[in-house]
């Protein structure tokens, strides 16, 4: 290609003519691979949020506190609180290790003893 290739046969100002488009390649899809599948968060190690005993918060106080920052209707807040109060904790969520850290502060910003561990 020499210098002339590139120069514009239109001569107006503003005209260019370049004598071959590129080409766009296709993109080729292998039949015999498998899509992954999934969301993000399956994929993450997930993190465990717990909620320990304490001789100190009333039963009402820590269903109030899982309402509030879970969301969770009352007959869900109150089965964590039995088994917060039966067997001594209670596993509340799986999740993300931001979300995790998340709620262990908000639990303790309420004054619950909550902790978060690795997923086995």
């Amino acid at each position: 290609m020499g210098p002339d290739f590139f120069a514009p046969l239109d001569k107006r100002p503003g005209k260019i003519y370049f004598p071959a488009m590129a080409n766009v390649a296709e993109p080729l899809v292998l039949p015999d691979q498998e899509k992954q599948t999934g969301t993000k968060e399956e994929k993450e190690p997930g993190f465990l949020v717990i909620c320990w005993n304490d001789p100190v918060n009333l039963m009402k106080y820590v269903t109030h506190v899982f309402q509030k920052v879970f969301g969770w209707d009352l007959q869900k807040a109150e089965h964590h609180m039995m088994q917060v109060h039966e067997q001594g904790r209670s596993v509340l969520v799986r999740a993300s290790l931001e979300k995790a850290e998340f709620y262990v502060h908000q639990l303790q910003k309420y004054a619950l003893h909550a902790t978060m561990e690795r997923d086995a």
